[in-house]
């Protein structure tokens, strides 16, 4: 616990930091671990080798090089995210694309996948648009750790962090009264709940449909917000309203939201979160990809 107060207590330092200095700071450290790191890196790389076998493998590594170092440095960001004065942190911060979309109190769902800059990207929402909010978020097993984390994610706006295990009940209700749920439903959470569908051409990739359940549920309207580090700080970019969704089949929606990442993806590479075992749940009989 004393560790974990000393480095959130470093963190508020080096959120004074200019960015530059700071973004080399996480590109040394994401440099060192991609070396030292050798579980993660060969989870990354066999990542996009399933994910772009078509590119070839030295740029496959560079892509995982760099995703290693955006993954530091976007770590180091939450300093600053999280504890320097709103002035600087909306100067760093840019919302773009269909912001119109946040008017009124029609329900709304934001798809939120796992790039590096996603804890960025909901401050941005959340400054512009202060309506009430409801985000999904896995308790993390450090309580200092897990306090830094819902403290700074609830920084600005009106937003009510639930865990997993609260339910759907909360979630609805929020929705049904005009609000925004922020929901990050890219990852493989296991079998339980889970469809299999195709992701980046591999078939039968275990992904969980509460995208599709929540918007017809809540009666919601679906937009993605996608985030992405550059120089100056991050630019979230909101969608339009996809058309057509939800439909009465789940596991067709979850399909088009794997499609719509995808594309979103590729204008980016090495900003998604590719050290997460995406592939790790197999249809029964399928043999394990990693």
């Amino acid at each position: 616990m004393a560790l974990s107060r000393l480095g959130v207590g470093l963190m508020g330092l080096l959120a004074r930091l200019p960015l530059p200095l700071l973004r080399a700071l996480g590109a040394c450290i994401g440099r060192a671990l991609f070396v030292l790191a050798v579980p993660r890196r060969r989870v990354a790389l066999r990542n996009l080798q399933l994910c772009f076998p078509e590119v070839a493998q030295a740029q496959r590594r560079a892509w995982a090089r760099e995703s290693f170092v955006l993954f530091c440095q976007t770590f180091l960001d939450r300093s600053w995210l999280w504890s320097a004065p709103e002035s600087v942190v909306r100067s760093r911060l840019q919302l773009v694309g269909a912001i119109s979309e946040l008017a009124g109190d029609t329900p709304t769902i934001i798809f939120a996948p796992h790039f590096y800059g996603m804890d960025a990207g909901g401050l941005a929402l959340l400054m512009q648009a202060p309506r009430p909010s409801t985000s999904i978020f896995a308790t993390h097993p450090n309580p200092v750790l897990d306090a830094w984390f819902m403290a700074g994610r609830q920084r600005f706006g009106n937003v009510r962090m639930l865990n997993r295990t609260a339910g759907v009940k909360p979630i609805i209700s929020c929705l049904r009264q005009g609000g925004m749920l922020y929901l990050l439903p890219d990852m493989d959470y296991g079998p339980q709940d889970s469809v299999f569908v195709p992701f980046f051409g591999v078939p039968d990739v275990a992904t969980i449909p509460s995208l599709s359940r929540f918007a017809r549920l809540g009666r919601a309207k679906v937009l993605a917000l996608y985030s992405r580090m550059t120089p100056q700080g991050y630019v979230a970019e909101l969608t339009p309203a996809w058309e057509h969704f939800p439909t009465d089949d789940p596991v067709a929606d979850t399909a088009r939201m794997n499609r719509e990442l995808e594309a979103a993806i590729r204008t980016m590479p090495a900003q998604y979160y590719w050290v997460h075992r995406r592939f790790k749940t197999r249809p029964e009989g399928q043999p394990p990809l990693y």
